[in-house]
């Protein structure tokens, strides 16, 4: 979770300041209101989310502590490969997230049938990817979508409009579940060489290897 500080700050002239800070993680946020608290000149002090929502120093601590349980700071690839012979598509999805205080990787992939054209296996693998985010208790927080198919993520972002009625249907569906879900998308698209893990798990999907797995990153 992201925040800005805002506080308003009494200098020793007894002037009176509102300084605001760039968007951090909300734990260091607390960490840097608790330094500015020491100086005794903070005359107020309260946090906005992404979402511009106010809160208090107390609610956000409370708040931290509710979700502490639920998945975080989640980063999720995804990949569609597809066979123009078989109209098959091979999916996969690598999913980096925070629980618990622990960092974690998922990977996993999925065979779809019938589908007609690459776009569409790019469609089906972001779908994919929503259904194992909610497996995993995604709900009510942002995540923030990777992956090398500018068709997806821009016309998801509504920067490119979609004129394909095959590929308005995935669009739709897409845009309910994450409506359901509540998550606040961000969508970032990057180059195919840093999309090499998804790329290989969507792969492994059309040569019959299944992968579902779940990693503690440098657990022991």
């Amino acid at each position: 979770m992201l925040v800005l500080i805002e506080w308003f700050y009494k200098s020793p002239k007894n002037q009176n300041i509102v300084l605001t800070s760039e968007m951090i993680p909300a734990k260091e946020a607390l960490m840097i209101s608790d330094d500015f608290e020491k100086t005794g000149r903070v005359k107020e002090l309260v946090f906005y989310d992404q979402q511009h929502t106010k809160w208090t120093k107390k609610e956000l601590i409370k708040l931290l502590k509710e979700v502490e349980t639920e998945p975080q700071n989640i980063v999720a690839y995804f990949d569609g490969g597809f066979d123009l012979q078989t109209h098959k598509a091979g999916l996969g999805t690598a999913i980096y997230f925070t629980q618990n205080n622990r960092d974690y990787r998922v990977r996993a992939n999925e065979v779809f049938d019938e589908l007609e054209t690459n776009n569409e296996a790019e469609y089906a693998a972001f779908w994919f990817m929503l259904l194992t985010l909610e497996e995993l208790g995604v709900k009510n927080t942002a995540v923030e979508f990777k992956g090398d198919s500018q068709v997806v993520l821009n016309q998801l972002s509504g920067d490119w409009p979609c004129f394909e009625d095959t590929l308005n249907k995935w669009l739709d569906r897409i845009e309910d579940k994450m409506k359901d879900m509540g998550i606040r998308p961000t969508y970032s698209p990057i180059a195919r060489k840093q999309n090499g893990e998804s790329d290989k798990l969507a792969t492994q999907a059309l040569e019959g290897t299944m992968v579902s797995s779940k990693f503690e990153i440098n657990g022991k």
